[in-house]
């Protein structure tokens, strides 16, 4: 095949991948040097604003209104049955296919602002909780992931 597969691969946002001295590679959050390839792949973890900036060089200008790609937070009933963006990445040589929770990293904020941090949120199972201060009940039911190239 054209192609290989590395499974259950870890990218954390708060760690780049050490370089050679004089590299003149960005900073990234992971690298994979494929067999018979010349350059290393990379992918590196966007901040909004480095989203932001990528989306304005791709399109050529700012777009107007609520852009669908932006990273921003779920929100109730307005994105209920909807993919919102949790994360952005930069990829060189390589194409991410799936997205695999390892648990506890997603913070839930209540509509009456109570956070809930480390939930997890396993795809196929539902989180519940309760915001007792404001009567609210909290959950995340359904939760799916997808990668979509922009």
């Amino acid at each position: 095949s054209d192609y290989e597969v590395r499974e259950n691969v870890v990218i954390d946002s708060t760690q780049f991948v050490e370089q050679e001295e004089g590299s003149r590679e960005p900073p990234h959050h992971f690298s994979i040097k494929w067999e018979d390839s010349k350059k290393a792949s990379v992918i590196t973890v966007l901040s909004a604003d480095e989203l932001k900036t990528a989306l304005k060089k791709k399109r050529g200008k700012a777009s107007k209104g609520k852009d669908p790609y932006m990273i921003r937070a779920v929100s109730g009933e307005e994105d209920n049955n909807e993919f919102v963006p949790i994360a952005a990445f930069e990829t060189r040589g390589v194409e991410p296919y799936a997205f695999h929770p390892m648990g506890g990293e997603f913070v839930i904020e209540s509509e009456g602002g109570l956070m809930f941090d480390g939930v997890d949120v396993d795809l196929g199972d539902d989180w519940g909780d309760y915001d007792a201060d404001h009567d609210i009940a909290v959950s995340v039911t359904d939760f799916a992931s997808k990668f979509e190239a922009v």
